[in-house]
């Protein structure tokens, strides 16, 4: 995972994403939520040294993620990812903390 950079998008179908749905991004250095707008966007990120854990509800279709820092600053929340999609982005973090800085 050198330095590449996983892109997981939230469904259009879900509640504040049918414009501009949620991206969440890992990359070896950090997770990142990026909320689009009609002029910019939002970006909260978290460096994977300081993830904490990574909590998923799971419900009939969708996953809502919690993705908490060592630091006690807000976590990272999102929702409206498929099953798949959140158990992918917990794997990923947890792989990048076990390999460790670039």
């Amino acid at each position: 995972m050198a330095d590449e950079k996983h892109v997981f998008i939230a469904s259009r179908l879900t509640h504040g994403n049918f414009l501009f749905p949620v991206r969440i991004e890992i990359s070896r250095d950090r997770v990142t939520r990026v909320q689009p707008r009609f002029i910019g966007s939002e970006e909260e990120s978290i460096a994977i040294s300081k993830v904490a854990s990574v909590n998923i509800k799971t419900g009939l279709f969708w996953s809502d993620i919690r993705i908490d820092s060592t630091g006690g600053t807000n976590p990272i929340l999102s929702h409206g990812h498929a099953k798949e999609d959140a158990l992918a982005i917990r794997d990923l973090v947890e792989k990048c903390q076990q390999d460790g800085p670039a």
